[in-house]
């Protein structure tokens, strides 16, 4: 019966491709499409009499892209996979997603299975980093390896040009001397001696350093951020102790030992590619925008970071809630 109904869906779908061509074609050939609008009746009945369970079975054996076709089947297989929790997605995600990142908080934002499975396709690429870090198995933390004078960064999985996006970014470690979040095209360099601001060191990348709340770009300050007067501060281990941007000392031993105390928090990054901004979000208080003008071009999620051990995770929470 599995196997059986597993055909059928097959067969459905590629009906339905067949019949999306010969449409395509009469319109380009100015046929009537009026076969076309029978047979995808027939087919779009046969699709709607098929019980959820039999659609949870064939669904469940489909890529991403075949899943889209399927949505456009009918309208009882757009909702069934317009429900982000059903067993379908829930299957993908075990498929896709290692164990302990199905398990643990890092998710917490992205509370449905089809949720997670998006966050996991935006989220760092394994081929898009310096060779001083490596993801994590749980498939959202990149890891930086003590390497000394070098400064290393990382980019998404997927860049953005269209549309209006929103991702988190958990500093998991110290920040030490230098930390930036915010995005860059796919010449931004990913590595580079010393310990920098990579991220802004040129006109390919935009960052925020979270040590000392500069803007950058373009290897310039682009001015303190956030202009308010809350300012993130960043949770310290141990004794209380000033933070980092309060006071002025020189880079002195002790003075570094000071720095690897903080602790990065939560940061929501918006990108809008219609206005061209980029903007943070803190404790869901918008903090304003920190770049405008930004180019027409595929923009990647990226941080770069200069502390050994740091890990840093990345979660795409998608389109941005107004308000």
């Amino acid at each position: 019966m599995c196997l059986f109904v597993i055909k059928v869906g097959f067969r459905l779908e590629e009906q339905f491709r067949s019949f999306v061509r010969y449409r395509n074609k009469c319109k380009k050939s100015a046929k009537s499409t009026a076969p076309f609008r029978v047979a995808g009746k027939m087919v779009e009945e046969l699709a709607a009499s098929l019980p959820d369970s039999a659609l949870e079975v064939i669904f469940s054996y489909l890529d991403l892209h075949d899943l889209r076709n399927c949505s456009l089947v009918c309208k009882k297989w757009y909702s069934f996979l317009n429900d982000e929790n059903n067993d379908v997605w829930r299957l993908h995600c075990i498929r896709k997603l290692a164990e302990e990142a199905l398990k643990s908080d890092l998710l917490s934002s992205v509370p449905t299975y089809k949720a997670k499975l998006r966050a996991f396709y935006h989220a760092w690429n394994p081929n898009d980093c310096s060779r001083n870090v490596y993801i994590k198995p749980n498939g959202f933390t990149l890891h930086r390896n003590p390497v000394a004078q070098s400064t290393d960064a990382s980019r998404g999985k997927i860049g953005f040009r269209h549309g209006r996006h929103a991702w988190e970014v958990i500093w998991e470690g110290p920040l030490g001397t230098v930390a930036v979040i915010g995005i860059a095209t796919k010449e931004a360099p990913l590595q580079c001696h010393g310990y920098v601001a990579l991220l802004g060191s040129d006109d390919q990348s935009w960052g925020w350093n979270l040590v000392d709340n500069h803007l950058l770009h373009n290897g310039d300050s682009q001015g303190n951020y956030p202009l308010l007067n809350n300012a993130p501060k960043y949770q310290v281990v141990g004794i209380s102790t000033p933070h980092v941007t309060d006071v002025k000392l020189p880079l002195t031993d002790k003075r570094l030992m000071e720095m690897d105390r903080y602790v990065g928090e939560r940061i929501r990054v918006i990108l809008d590619c219609d206005d061209n901004t980029l903007s943070f979000e803190k404790n869901y208080e918008f903090l304003g925008v920190a770049f405008r003008g930004l180019p027409d071009r595929k923009l990647y999620p990226s941080v770069s970071a200069v502390y050994g051990n740091t890990e840093v995770s990345m979660v795409y929470l998608g389109p941005p809630l107004d308000g």
